[in-house]
């Protein structure tokens, strides 16, 4: 197995509600490494570049109107199928449809406002990774709870 990388948006709703630390520490509870995080404000152009799969569809000019009405914060985050494995913690993208023990589940009753965005996919998530991160805003460290979280073979490169 390899670890990958993969963006969490914290969204409006989450920092207005003054969930960040919340939402943050399911992925550290959950033994995912924090390789970068900042916060910006999402410009017309960047939400045009993030949404463009939703551009024809008739909530495209209220889900860009709520993405820039607050900052947001972008984070990657690095483990063993870490793609996945966000995407389960984060809960289906409806909340009120979501599981309880997840974070829309527990905390989201919306379909817009559901306190996070999830790379769906490996490809997606390096599509976004390069859209939300400078290669110097991403930092490659140690992280010897990995001894406590895997097995050696699971994270460790092959020699």
């Amino acid at each position: 197995m390899e670890l990958e990388r993969t963006v969490i948006l914290i969204k409006p709703d989450g920092i207005q509600r003054g969930l960040v630390g919340n939402i943050i520490s399911r992925f550290e509870q959950k033994g995912l490494k924090l390789v970068g995080i900042k916060m910006l404000r999402a410009d017309s152009n960047l939400l045009d570049k993030h949404y463009k799969h939703h551009k024809n569809k008739p909530f495209f000019e209220s889900l860009k109107k709520y993405m820039s009405s607050s900052p947001i914060i972008a984070m990657l985050w690095e483990g063993v199928e870490a793609v996945d494995v966000v995407r389960s913690i984060s809960g289906s993208t409806v909340g009120r449809e979501a599981d309880i023990g997840t974070i829309r589940g527990d905390l989201s009753m919306s379909h817009q406002a559901t306190l996070v965005h999830a790379s769906d996919s490996k490809k997606t998530a390096k599509e976004e990774t390069k859209r939300f991160f400078n290669n110097d805003e991403i930092f490659d460290y140690r992280k010897d709870e990995y001894f406590q979280i895997y097995a050696e073979d699971e994270w460790q490169p092959k020699k």
